[in-house]
Formats: structure tokens, C-alpha cells, sequence
């Protein structure tokens, strides 16, 4: 046997391949290798993700904003408006706009100190980020197994959220994600930018956010913040107050010191532990803070506060103005012009004269000033939610048709509130249903007849003040029947249309004759006078102090309606027809769309102006919050009547008011020129008028245009009055100027020409260039002495600018005449 053939190492281990395995051993070997293979591809692809990873950060990091073009200072705050003295007089903003900027040296230091203790205590030492508070914040949420976090934002992170990734209220968790990287960056690169722009970075970016953050209350912005709960400005804070607001932006409606003082108190705790910690205050300022009864004054502070400011009719008219010139000069879109005003920080300089524009108010307001009987318009609009959420809108016109559909008239206007008020509640009874919730609703009982009236500085056509409805005015830019509404101007149409284009042409004279007869438009329309009489040869002056309409139709026909109108269109009206208004109505101010009351003001404001037109403003300047000048309003006159013509329209229209139509409106101590005008059928009445010193004009008239009842017809003369002598009570009385190129001259009362003997004799005045040049030779008497004995020739140098004065020949005059 050979035993190397059995037990050799060969066939010993052929025998041992041959033996069966271990089933353990095999299943160990499977497992190892798969660990190994799951390890190895984590491993890979950990690396994988890794480099995705910083890849996807990269790309992040490097779509960061520039941080030399962001803005990290909140992009609202509040605008101002500021009267002709330069007295704050209203302040405009929208939600989350009312914001004051300040400078950091106007903001205590325990302000300061106070928002860095609770907010990020490494703030002056960290770059941007802290490290350590994201540490900190990331053991706090593991330790409490996620259910308490812990902000790690720093100021300047919270700066940048707020005031450069504007929508984060919106992200969703990537967007997040992204941002937190970005802001995390722009953090950095924001010190490191400001510190290399040699600005002190911790003091721009304490002052930008102490600007920006909300304090509670509607209140944004340190400013806002202090005048709101103490009515003082910031850098008048005590440390308990700075505490109070140091406690409230991380969540505003939870620490309201209003809405929530003892939970305020515990964060005011909190926050001055924190300041004593860390050095800011001592034990003593401590205590002595916590012992402050500050929430009692902020509770007293809150109830002398006016809760809402509704705008005058002044700061509505201000506020469509400058928006409107935002577009046209700066070509701003409407939203941005509409943002500008309410949230762009600009300071708008206007032409109000607050004491005249407070005397306006409370003579509106007056209703001793109104006739007794009062009737009601109705102002009503209804918002109901269905059951199933849809909503449905109700007007005043519904609920009119929804009547007249029954058979049943609702009047225009109502002789109570109470009237109108069961209107609304039948009309709502029948339209809500089951279910039905009313989500909004808006009544206003309109008092008529209404009248509105502008008060302007003719030398510079600035608005001293402006008022566009009767009775207290209770909501902000609401209709303005002084700038907003077009109505009739009567026979206040005559001197812009008609006498002043003739004097400024020389067509006519005041002395200048005109026949008052029958007469018709050229459609054969008969022309009528108020008191439906004809009054015979009557001159200029007289026609113009009488108001009668067929010399004012003939004088216009006599220089063509189309040159009236060049001249009105001149005057600044703005809403007239080139079509429809170039005819003899014109005259007597029948126009398709009416003039609105500051226009007319502005027009008569060009007579008093010695006939230069100045276009009515209301702002002298609007800047920004560093003082840029955004829009200048410097006045622009244009000269449309020579002032030769001014004069002589003043002095007839002087006329008017001592003698004439408009005696109604004469001032106590003070010159006044004006005309009267009144639509057909009483539906609008009109007085322009001015003094040396200012130009109003006043309508009257109901909303619905419809005839006013003759008790109705004076109650403006006493607004106008009431308003027009208040104003002038501590002025001088001073004539008004008359030019040189004006000259006055005896002329005969019954043919214009100059004063021959036996003429009775007028004083009027006339433009130099336009003086009659012919002797009146109508009026000689006989050649008989004894005819005309005992007469005797007044002195020239006698009688008034009106003409009351006559003359008449002596015998030994006309025989010495004759004998020659």
C-alpha cells in the first residue's frame, strides 16, 4: 500500500474539498459581503451627495444678491404733509408704512443696548453670523427632543430677511432652505462691505433695523414706536420704556404692551436680566426700571391718541395732485405713484393756509348757516355671504330698481333719515336668505342741498384752502363737489366768455351802448332776461351790474363765440367741448359739461391778478426723505386779459356787488369785485368773487340737480360772507390798483361817447388805447336862453367812477355858441 497515495498532503486535501460545507459559514461570508458592498456604496455615494451637495451650495452661495446693490432699509415709511408755514398737518401711510426714519444718534443707547441683550447678545462681536447661538440652538432643539427651539438669526440676518428676501412669509421648505444659505452669506458679506466702506457696520445695521421692525400696535419703526405708546420721540426713551419695546418685536401681537401688558411685563423682565448680565445696566437702573409704572402711561397715551385721522378736502385734492403729476412729470405708473404717497417717506410741502382752511370747515359745518328744511340723498352699498361662501353685492340703484319694479317710486332724496332707513331695511329684508351673512355695509345720509367753495391767493394761484361738501366730513377721499363735480356756471360765464374778450379786443367799452331787446340765437331760440323785461340802451356797465343776458349774447355773437372760447380755454378750463360749446350760449354759460368750482376760482383769480391766469396748485415742493427735490410747482402765470381789462372788468364788477346782482355778498370793511351766476331753473348758483388780497368762489345747488326752492336761494351768500369776512378780519381795506394804461373820462350817460354840452355826464374808465374819440352832439339844447335858464354846468372834476354825476348848459353858453 502505498500510504503517500491515502494521507499525502495531495489527497488529503482533495478528500477535504469533498466534504460538504458549513451552512453558517456560508451565510457569514454572504453577509460580510454585503455589508461590504452597502458600505462601500453609502460610502460612494456620501461622497457623491458630498460633492453634490457643496456643488448645490455653491451655486446658491454665488446667486447671492450683490451686497453692494441690495437695500437693507425698509422701503416704507410714512410721508408727511406740511402747511404754507411749514407746520406738520397730516401724516400719510398705508398698513406697515407709517414708519419715521431716525438716525442711530437719535436712538438711546439703553434702546440700543436693550434690543442686542434680547435679540442676539453677540451682536458686536460676531461678523454676520454666530456660530456659537447656531450651536447653541441646535443642543437646545436636540436636547428637548424637538419641542423647543431657539432663534440662532442675528440682527443682521434678521435685517436682511426683512428688508431683502421680502416674501419669506411665503417660502416653501427649500425656498427656505435657500434662503437661510443666502442670508447667511449676505450677513457676512455685509459687515465685511460696510467695514470697508468706512462706516461703522454694527451702527448701520442697529439703525436700519431698530427702523425697520414691528413694535406692536401698528406701529413700525422706533419713531412710530415711541409716539404711539408714550407720544414722545425715540430719544426721549427712558430704560423702562426702551425695555417695554425691546420686548415686543420677536412677536408683536403675543407682546403688545397695549393688547397684552402683563405679558409684556415678564419679557420687559426678561430683557433688563439680560442687559444686567451682560453689563449694560447696573442693579440699581435695573430695579429702578422694573418699579416704573409705564404701562399705566401707556394706557392714558392710548386714550388721548386720536384714533384715525380722516383727510380734509384739502389733503384729498393735494393727494390726487401729486399723484397726478408723479405720473406725468416722473412717469411713474399709478401704483408706484399711489406707493410713493403712502409708503415712500416723502415730504410734501402744500399751499394751505391752515387758519382759513379751519375757518371754511367750521362754517360747512355750521348748519345755523343752512336753511331750516333739510332733506337726505342716500350713499348705501350692501356685501352679503351666501351660506356657501359666494359673495353678492347690493347698491343703492338696486334697491331703487327693485321698488320701481313693484310699482313703487323711491325718491332722490328723503325728507328723514328715518324715511330712507326703511327703504334699506325692506330691500334687505327681501334679498337675504337663510344663511345669509352681511359681510359688509356702508349707509350715508347725505344732507341737501350741498354747496362747496376754494379759497386762492390770485397772485400765485396757490389754494388757501378748498371745501367740497356741507356738514362734517367723515371719511378720506370721498367726493369733492369743489374739484370733482362739474355744474352750470350761469351767467358767472358773461365777463370770462363774453365782456372780458370784447375789452381785452377793444370791441367794446364799459361805456359802449348796447340795445336790450327782443333778440334770438340764431336757431330762433328767443333770449330772455331774468326779470323778463327789456330794459331799452344800457350800457356795458349797467348790463354787467344788472346781469342781463341779451347784451352778453350780442357781445358774444358781435366777436364770434370761437374767440370766447380761445379765451376760456385759456382761463384753464378743462372740460369743455369744442364741438358742442362754441355757440351763443356761451355767453351765459350754457355748456354741455359744466365748469367745476375750483376752475371758476382759478378763472376770477386771473382778473384779480391784473389778468395773468396762475394754474391753482397745492404743493410748492415734494422730496424725499433726504431732501430731493421730486417735484417743484413754481407758479407758471399766463397772461390772457391785458390788465388794462382786469381793471375794467373789476371795476364793473365792483359794481356788482355795491348796487347790483350780488349785494348779497358784500364784506364788512373790505373792497369786493364779483358776478353772480345762476342755471336755469334755479338748479345751481354760483357767486365768484375777490378781494385784493384772495379769490373764492362758492356753488350751492343739490347733488341731483334739480331746482332749489326760492328759501333755498341765498343760504350761500351767508357761507360765503361768514367764510370771506373771518378771513380778511385783521387785513387792511385797500382799493384795488388801477394801472396806468387805464384813464378815466367824462362820457355821455345815455350814448358812451364823450360829454358834450347838455349831456348828462358819466365817469368812467377806459383803456387808453380805447377811448372814445367823438363828442356826443345829441344833446344841445335849444338855442331859446329862456328854455334853459337857471341851469348851471357842474365842474368836470365831479361825480363817481359809476357815473352818477350830470351836467347841463347856461343860457349865456349856447348864445355864445350860436353867436360864433
Amino acid at each position: 500500500m502505498n500510504l503517500n497515495q491515502h494521507y499525502g498532503e495531495k489527497s488529503v486535501l482533495q478528500k477535504l474539498d469533498q466534504l460538504p460545507k458549513e451552512p453558517g459559514l456560508k451565510r457569514r461570508k454572504k453577509i460580510v459581503f454585503a455589508v461590504k458592498t452597502v458600505f462601500l456604496s453609502l460610502l460612494a455615494a456620501g461622497f457623491i451627495g458630498i460633492c453634490l451637495g457643496l456643488g448645490v451650495y455653491g451655486k446658491i452661495v454665488a446667486d447671492t444678491p450683490d451686497v453692494s446693490e441690495i437695500n437693507i432699509g425698509p422701503t416704507k415709511y410714512a410721508s408727511f404733509v406740511y402747511d404754507a408755514d411749514g407746520d406738520q398737518i397730516q401724516q400719510l401711510n398705508e398698513a406697515q408704512s407709517n414708519r419715521i426714519h431716525v438716525s442711530i444718534e437719535d436712538i438711546p443707547e439703553d434702546m440700543q443696548h436693550a434690543i442686542v441683550a434680547i435679540e442676539d447678545s453677540r451682536f458686536y462681536e460676531h461678523h454676520g453670523i454666530d456660530p456659537q447661538g447656531i450651536l447653541r440652538a441646535a443642543v437646545v432643539t436636540l436636547t428637548s427632543g424637538f419641542q423647543e427651539t431657539e432663534g440662532a438669526s442675528t440682527i443682521t440676518q434678521q435685517l436682511i430677511k426683512n428688508n431683502v428676501f421680502t416674501d419669506w412669509t411665503d417660502e416653501t421648505f427649500f425656498q427656505s432652505v435657500r434662503r437661510k444659505i443666502q442670508e447667511q452669506q449676505l450677513a457676512v458679506d455685509l459687515e465685511e462691505y460696510l467695514t470697508d466702506q468706512g462706516l461703522d457696520a454694527k451702527s448701520v445695521i442697529l439703525e436700519e433695523y431698530l427702523n425697520t421692525v414691528n413694535f406692536g400696535s401698528g406701529a413700525y419703526g422706533i419713531q412710530t414706536a415711541a409716539q404711539t405708546y408714550f407720544g414722545k420721540d425715540s430719544n426721549d426713551l427712558t430704560l423702562s420704556e426702551c425695555a417695554v419695546l425691546a420686548a415686543t418685536p420677536q412677536n408683536p401681537t403675543r407682546w403688545d404692551p397695549r393688547q397684552n401688558p402683563e405679558g409684556n411685563a415678564q419679557r420687559r423682565e426678561t430683557v433688563l436680566n439680560y442687559m444686567l448680565e451682560q453689563g449694560w445696566i447696573t442693579k440699581e437702573e435695573q430695579e429702578e426700571a422694573l418699579g416704573d409704572d409705564v404701562y399705566a402711561r401707556i394706557a392714558q397715551n392710548s386714550e388721548n391718541q386720536p384714533q384715525g385721522s380722516t383727510y380734509s378736502y384739502f389733503i384729498d385734492e393735494l393727494i390726487s395732485q401729486v399723484q397726478e403729476d408723479l405720473v406725468e412729470e416722473k412717469g411713474y405708473t399709478e401704483t408706484q405713484a399711489a406707493n410713493a404717497i403712502y409708503s415712500g417717506g416723502l415730504r410734501i410741502y402744500s399751499t394751505q393756509d391752515t387758519e382759513i382752511q379751519d375757518i371754511m370747515e367750521e362754517e360747512f359745518e355750521d348748519e345755523d348757516n343752512y336753511p331750516d328744511y333739510v332733506r337726505f340723498g342716500l350713499d348705501w352699498a350692501l356685501t352679503v355671504e351666501h351660506s356657501d361662501g359666494s359673495k353678492e353685492n347690493y347698491s343703492r340703484e338696486m334697491l331703487t330698481a327693485y321698488f320701481e319694479n313693484g310699482g313703487e317710486v323711491v325718491p332722490d332724496l328723503f325728507d328723514t333719515q328715518e324715511e330712507a332707513q326703511r327703504y334699506i331695511d325692506r330691500y334687505k329684508e327681501a334679498v337675504l336668505e337663510e344663511g345669509d351673512k352681511i359681510a359688509a355695509e356702508r349707509t350715508e345720509f347725505v344732507p341737501q342741498p350741498q354747496a362747496a367753495m376754494t379759497v386762492i391767493d390770485q397772485s400765485t394761484g396757490y389754494v388757501r384752502g378748498i371745501v367740497g361738501g356741507r356738514g362734517e366730513k367723515k371719511a378720506s377721499l370721498t367726493l369733492n363737489r369743489a374739484s370733482d363735480t362739474y355744474r352750470q356756471p350761469g351767467s358767472a360765464f358773461k365777463i370770462l366768455a363774453a365782456y372780458g374778450p370784447a375789452l381785452d379786443l377793444g370791441e367794446i367799452t364799459l361805456a359802449a351802448h348796447i340795445e336790450d331787446e327782443e333778440y334770438s340765437y340764431e336757431d330762433g331760440t328767443p333770449i330772455r332776461n331774468s326779470d323778463n323785461r327789456y330794459h331799452g340802451s344800457v350800457s356795458v356797465r349797467q348790463a354787467i351790474r344788472s346781469s342781463y343776458n341779451i347784451p352778453a349774447v350780442k357781445v358774444l355773437t358781435d366777436i364770434t363765440p370761437e374767440k370766447g372760447f380761445e379765451y376760456l380755454q385759456q382761463l384753464g378750463f378743462s372740460n369743455l367741448d369744442e364741438e358742442l360749446d362754441v355757440i351763443q350760449p356761451l355767453a351765459l354759460g350754457g355748456i354741455t359739461n359744466g365748469v367745476s368750482n375750483l376752475e371758476l376760482t382759478a378763472a376770477y383769480g386771473a382778473i384779480a391778478n391784473g389778468g395773468t391766469y396762475m394754474e391753482p396748485v397745492f404743493y410748492t415742493e415734494v422730496t424725499d426723505q433726504e431732501g430731493n427735490v421730486l417735484l417743484s410747482n413754481k407758479p407758471q402765470g399766463q397772461r390772457v386779459f391785458k390788465e388794462s381789462t382786469a381793471f375794467l372788468l373789476t371795476s364793473a364788477m365792483e359794481d356788482v356787488v355795491s348796487e347790483g346782482t350780488g349785494t348779497g355778498f358784500q364784506l364788512e370793511d373790505m373792497h369786493v369785485a364779483g358776478k353772480t351766476g345762476t342755471a336755469n331753473d334755479y338748479r345751481d348758483l354760483t357767486f365768484a368773487g375777490y378781494t385784493p388780497y384772495y379769490t373764492a368762489a362758492i356753488w350751492a345747488g343739490y347733488d341731483e340737480p334739480q331746482e332749489l326752492a326760492e328759501s333755498h336761494r341765498t343760504f350761500h351768500r351767508t357761507l360765503w360772507r361768514n367764510v370771506m369776512n373771518r378771513i380778511h378780519e385783521d387785513l387792511p381795506n385797500k382799493d384795488f390798483e388801477q394801472p396806468s394804461t387805464v384813464e378815466r373820462a367824462a362820457v355821455c350817460a345815455d350814448s358812451g361817447l364823450l360829454a358834450g354840452r347838455g349831456c348828462t355826464r358819466v365817469y368812467e374808465y377806459f383803456d387808453q388805447d380805447n377811448m372814445p374819440q367823438e363828442t356826443c352832439t345829441e344833446h344841445r339844447r335849444s338855442l331859446f336862453p329862456g328854455w334853459n335858464s337857471g341851469q348851471e354846468e357842474e365842474d368836470d372834476s365831479s361825480g363817481d367812477s359809476s357815473g352818477n354825476s350830470s351836467s347841463g348848459s347856461s343860457w349865456w353858453d349856447y348864445w355864445s355858441r350860436w353867436w360864433r
